[in-house]
């Protein structure tokens, strides 16, 4: 299927009057941005959008210019050019070829509260869903109440793939506070939970306590932490107050640690060098003589996640992780270059290019004949996991050779 660029009338006409506010207001800094692509073309076989519709609109350069017009009022905001936007996965693996840098994750953001003011018809739910995400307790537990009462089967269709990623029977997320180092104190970390990790991998928050506790290191879990505010700022709304938030839950604490590379992305910029990837901290952590690692016989295949891949650079730690396991063969999955199409929401608002993305990580899958597919965010597990994969997170699968039986 192929789509035709979008054409470029100079009559713009705006049907919300805060849209034309938005408009003429913070553009500057994202249309400088947009004037350093050059338009090479390296960043067209990068993209899983473009790859599939071969369209030079679903591609970051057509995506840019087309950015680049709206923000200078020469082609109009509409439902046309909104299609284009949305179909994005803000993979950035864009930015990882550009030679030129270009920050197309800002020019992308700069777009987003204009985009969702224009959209009409899912504001409510939209809004009631980013609610309860700043709010992850309340989420954990109607989650757990929802699973528990079979009504996945009254979800309207768009909603059905909602119900096939919630997982059964995981354990509870961390309760407490402080879990104590075990022997000799090495150091002290924070451990961030995020939301939907709360009820669809609390068996990765688990895990990584027990290895950081054997390892010597005391984790600190702050009970009022919230959402890294990642879909927040997808949707166009202010992520501020979770910021806020999150910046004060971990206040004092030195090293905070992420099991989600999605939301470690999102803190990233906020934590200034104080929130790392687990497999990065672990793969540099003292306190590994004292751990016992039984034998896994069997391939473990790694999934590299856009996040850990394209924006923190750290796909190397999960597989120098792994490598600790004695017997393991740990190689990479085929086709790490291209998204499995998860990214958030968008297997929600974009079924069709998720899918067919998914389809191509599962083919990968099945080729590897790996035992195990290893991945370092909630994301992606979840959404392969739905087809069937074996799919966890490092921390699980090394926590598991030493004596972790959640």
């Amino acid at each position: 299927m192929t789509r035709d660029p979008l054409s470029a009338p100079q009559v713009i006409y705006y049907h919300d009057p805060e849209i034309a506010v938005a408009m003429h207001s913070s553009f500057s800094n994202a249309i400088h941005e947009a004037d350093r692509c050059v338009s090479c073309g390296l960043c067209l076989q990068n993209c899983p959008t473009y790859r599939k519709t071969l369209s030079e609109a679903d591609s970051p350069r057509g995506r840019i210019n087309l950015m680049r017009g709206v923000m200078k009022e020469e082609i109009p905001l509409n439902a046309r050019f909104i299609e284009h936007i949305d179909l994005c996965l803000d993979c950035r693996a864009c930015e990882k070829a550009c030679p030129n840098h270009v920050a197309y994750d800002a020019i992308l953001r700069a777009m987003r509260k204009p985009i969702e003011k224009e959209k009409k018809g899912r504001r409510l739910l939209k809004r009631a869903s980013l609610n309860l995400l700043s709010r992850p307790k309340m989420l954990e537990r109607i989650g757990r109440l929802y699973l528990k009462s079979g009504m996945g089967r009254f979800l309207p269709g768009k909603l059905k793939p909602l119900d096939t990623l919630l997982p059964r029977g995981l354990p509870g997320f961390p309760e407490k506070t402080v879990y104590p180092a075990q022997g000799e104190a090495l150091g002290e970390v924070g451990l961030f939970l995020g939301c939907v990790a709360r009820l669809t991998d609390t068996l990765t928050l688990n895990a990584a306590i027990h290895v950081l506790n054997r390892l010597g290191y005391t984790v600190h879990v702050p009970q009022d932490q919230t959402c890294c505010g990642a879909l927040h700022a997808r949707f166009g709304e202010n992520a501020e107050p979770l910021v806020t938030r999150n910046l004060e839950a971990f206040s004092g604490i030195d090293v905070v640690l992420g099991t989600s590379s999605a939301c470690t992305v999102e803190l990233s910029s906020f934590f200034q060098g104080r929130i790392f990837d687990i497999s990065r901290f672990l793969c540099e952590a003292k306190g590994w003589e004292r751990m016992e690692i039984s034998p896994f016989e069997g391939k473990i295949a790694v999934h590299e996640p856009c996040s850990l891949r394209n924006v923190l650079k750290g796909q190397d730690y999960p597989y120098r992780l792994l490598e600790r396991i004695p017997g393991a063969s740990v190689v990479p999955l085929e086709g790490n270059g291209q998204c499995c199409g998860s990214a958030g929401s968008y297997f929600l608002t974009q079924p069709e290019m998720a899918n067919s993305l998914l389809d191509d990580k599962m083919e990968m899958v099945c080729k590897s004949g790996a035992r195990i597919i290893a991945t370092s965010n909630v994301g992606c597990a979840m959404f392969m996991g739905a087809r069937g994969a074996g799919v966890l997170h490092p921390v699980v699968i090394l926590a598991r050779q030493t004596g972790f039986v959640k």
